[in-house]
């Protein structure tokens, strides 16, 4: 193991996760609500971790076998990002009442997990950052890929469990139900803004 190579992986990969976005966007909800925190943490390090590990090992025979990858991924998660932008703002626009915390209706595990794995595996950012950014600075380490995939395992672990219980700290904030609409409203943006860049092909 070769701990400069891994630092500066864990370095890449935090810096290519901390930004606003979809995944991180549901992760900070599921930790606000504390609905399955450590599943859908859990989730996303892991998804994250399987693609970092496929774009170190395996980028260019991505590209040059699957070329017709790149227009379904991304119209298709701009597809799925427009309709859960519309559905958080339906969240946002609803009563008072069904926006606090303490009565917000809760989510099947099932139905949660769903949507966690949709976010992360339907976004083609995720494998812009994951597989072909990360896969391409890897190959600046000949021989040490592994130690730089390791650094950047770890930051996305690091990440995703420290913004689901982090936003423990944040709760008191959002019982407030204007906080939740804020935070809903966030959410959709956040959601169509990403969908608006894909289907420009950005």
């Amino acid at each position: 193991m070769n701990f400069s190579i891994y630092f500066t992986g864990l370095m890449m990969g935090l810096s290519l996760i901390v930004a606003i976005g979809a995944q991180n966007a549901f992760v900070l909800r599921q930790g606000l609500r504390n609905e399955h925190v450590f599943a859908v943490c859990l989730a996303c390090a892991l998804s994250d971790a399987v693609l970092i590990v496929l774009g170190v090992t395996s980028l260019q025979q991505i590209a040059r076998f699957m070329p017709w990858l790149d227009p379904v991924m991304r119209y298709g998660g701009a597809a799925f990002l427009a309709w859960y932008g519309a559905k958080s703002l339906y969240s946002a626009l609803r009563s008072d009442a069904a926006l606090a915390a303490a009565e917000a209706k809760t989510a099947s595990f099932r139905q949660t997990l769903a949507t966690c794995l949709a976010l992360t595996w339907l976004n083609p950012h995720v494998y812009l950052d994951t597989v072909v950014l990360l896969g391409t600075i890897s190959t600046r380490f000949p021989g040490q890929q592994a130690s730089f995939a390791a650094g950047a395992v770890t930051g996305s672990f690091l990440f995703f469990f420290s913004l689901g219980y982090g936003a423990t700290w944040l709760r008191p904030l959002f019982s407030k139900p204007s906080a939740w609409r804020m935070l809903e409203t966030l959410v959709a943006a956040t959601m169509w803004i990403i969908a608006f860049k894909l289907m420009g092909g950005m």
